[in-house]
């Protein structure tokens, strides 16, 4: 006997791919600050021929108990409400999506590039062509004359945080363990995509007990370099006007006590990114309110003469910092308090590459004593109490016969909600008016994808995120053109009985863009939802669209109310339902008294630079004045 035949052998499980995947998966663990919970905790799916003998065998065969199946009717809108469960439950426990091969893969594209933009973890599992290629090409196979290991599924590569093909059975090991390696990663997490051939799936192969153990893997809290972190006490030590801007990190990080404590001992205000809005509730002294195009003038005015922006957990995107013209005190200066050293280094910042949370209470210690000129904080404590005297403006309703605008909606809402409830959002002009007049009561209340702002995100993402709050009333907010984009998934909320409120609010076109489309001098064409007029254009009668019936129809109660008092009583009927209730409201224009404050600050669109219509010229002359302001922060 030779002493490799010795050696004990490992003990094995006969399994297919699909069975060892589902497994594995079912056993692995995500802990922070001592919390151990499960990192996927269900599998979205959608059957075809691609996934149905493999994975769908294998979650069939598994059962509820191993690996939890929820039936999807659209594969993006299955991503979406994967990223709605992990954004609920702080990026520690996740969902996985399977489809089948060809046009049930590529329809991930637009949810996976929203999740890796917004660095939430989703697992995507599509199926693949044949790795073994018994024919050639077979049913939505890709051919590509250059390149045969080619297939649709490739087109999900530049939207992955990390992307695999399993061709052989055995390749299935370190692929699984590098695609939770990234899941878990708080600075490289995403979309993970594991390609898996059909034929794979359903292959045989003889795992190694180990690799179907439980597994935890801890989610890092990184403290800051010392050498940084003295640089970045001695910047805010040097400031006269600072300012924090919080973005999504503090959130993901829960590191919304030690920014409050770090606010209250040292008097800086705190401005909030879409992604951070709610790090710090609406009436916390030190809370200044959105920043940037769609902020508050409170925070735009800090954010312009700011000596100092301490950039945590952001990634200083346009919307932020107004298209770069934002921050103009001459010697502003940035400290980028960031977990990716990427975002770190942003606008030429001093890095201080480590977690929120630990950088915000060892920053504090570091900078113990010092707090702000009282005329700066009671300036801004005085700029944030005008700004809410506006929001009460926007919010308030002339009377109870009135047809509501779309901040008297949002305003009525505000007077019903608490902490509990969860408002998401995605798209149209809702984003802008949630950013300004929204008053946050909890931090995860505030739910605006902004980072992708996708149309057709929010119904199945409030889903995902009433799976991961059980009982907290979760409410989608939707204009008409984003409810017509993806209304789909309601048939999923209706058959789980996920009792998600949906707001309708219907303006009969793309309001959002047909105003900015206006502003650019394209005079809003093509915006509107309406019959052609006799000169070809869609300037006719609004098109005779009744999405209540539609909603109705896929399953969900419908109110519809006329008045601002019909929606009082419509709105307190859906929040005390148990099963999925639109609220369908036809807004009315808004007018200089009601509706909300205008942008505070810039935001980057060109404009034509030579054109025949007056509309474009006026406009192109306005983009010239703004553009002249921009700044490169060296």
């Amino acid at each position: 006997m030779t002493p490799q035949q010795a050696q004990p052998q490992p003990h094995t499980v006969r399994l297919t791919v699909a069975q060892a995947l589902v497994r594995f998966l079912a056993r692995q663990y995500t802990e922070r600050d001592g919390h151990r919970q499960r990192l996927i905790a269900a599998t979205w799916g959608i059957f075809g021929h691609g996934n149905v003998a493999g994975i769908g065998q294998a979650l069939l065969e598994s059962g509820r108990g191993e690996m939890p199946f929820l039936q999807g009717r659209n594969e993006q809108a299955m991503v979406h409400a994967a990223v709605g469960y992990a954004r609920q439950s702080g990026r520690l426990s996740a969902h996985a999506v399977t489809t089948s091969i060809g046009p049930g893969a590529t329809n991930l594209v637009t949810g996976a590039a929203l999740a890796t933009i917004n660095r939430i973890p989703v697992l995507l599992l599509p199926g693949d062509a044949f790795a073994t290629r018994p024919a050639d090409p077979v049913l939505q196979q890709l051919e590509v004359p250059h390149a045969g290991d080619v297939s649709v599924n490739d087109t999900l590569r530049p939207v992955s945080r990390h992307f695999d093909r399993i061709t052989r059975p055995e390749a299935l090991i370190p692929a699984a363990l590098q695609a939770v390696r990234v899941l878990t990663d708080p600075v490289s997490t995403g979309a993970v995509t594991l390609a898996l051939p059909q034929d794979v799936q359903a292959e045989a192969y003889d795992w190694p007990e180990e690799f179907l153990a439980e597994r935890v893997w801890g989610v890092r809290r990184p403290r800051p370099d010392r050498t940084e972190l003295a640089a970045a006490a001695r910047a805010v030590r040097g400031s006269a006007r600072p300012l924090i801007i919080a973005g999504g990190g503090i959130r993901h990080s829960a590191a919304g006590a030690a920014l409050a404590e770090f606010a209250e001992a040292t008097g800086i205000p705190v401005a909030s990114t879409q992604a951070g809005k709610g790090a710090l509730p609406w009436d916390h002294p030190a809370d200044v309110g959105g920043i940037g195009h769609t902020g508050t003038a409170t925070a735009d005015a800090l954010a312009r003469e700011a000596d100092l922006v301490i950039a945590a957990g952001t990634r200083l995107t346009d919307f932020t910092t107004a298209s770069a013209t934002l921050f103009q005190h001459p010697g502003v200066r940035f400290l980028g308090l960031n977990l990716d050293p990427y975002d770190a280094h942003k606008l030429a910042a001093r890095p201080l590459v480590c977690d929120a949370r630990a950088g915000l209470e060892e920053l504090g210690a570091e900078v113990a004593g010092y707090r702000v000129d009282p005329p700066y904080e009671a300036a801004y404590k005085e700029g944030k109490r005008a700004w809410e005297r506006l929001v009460d403006g926007a919010y308030a309703a002339p009377d109870e016969d009135s047809v509501p605008t779309q901040a008297q909606v949002l305003g009525l809402l505000d007077g019903l909600v608490d902490g509990d409830d969860i408002l998401i959002n995605a798209a149209g002009s809702l984003p802008g008016d949630l950013h300004k007049l929204w008053r946050a009561r909890s931090a995860d209340q505030y739910h605006v994808e902004y980072g992708y702002s996708c149309m057709g995100y929010e119904i199945p993402a409030a889903i995902g995120t009433a799976l991961a709050a059980p009982g907290r009333p979760v409410w989608a907010l939707v204009g008409d053109g984003t409810y017509l984009m993806n209304p789909t998934e309601i048939v999923t909320a209706v058959q789980e009985g996920i009792p998600v409120r949906l707001v309708i609010l219907d303006n009969h076109g793309y309001a959002s863009i047909g105003g900015l489309s206006e502003a650019v001098g394209a005079e809003g064409f093509g915006t509107a939802y309406r019959f052609r007029a006799e000169d070809g254009s869609y300037g006719g009668a609004p098109l005779p669209l009744d999405l209540a019936a539609n909603a109705a129809s896929l399953g969900m109660a419908v109110i519809r109310p006329r008045t601002i008092g019909d929606l009082r009583k419509a709105l307190a009927q859906a929040r005390d339902a148990d099963r999925p209730t639109c609220v369908y409201v036809q807004t009315r224009t808004p007018d200089t008294v009601s509706g909300p404050p205008p942008a505070q600050a810039w935001w980057d669109v060109p404009v034509a630079e030579t054109a025949t219509r007056a509309s474009a010229a006026l406009a192109r002359e306005e983009y010239d004045r703004q553009a002249a302001q921009r700044r490169r922060h060296l």
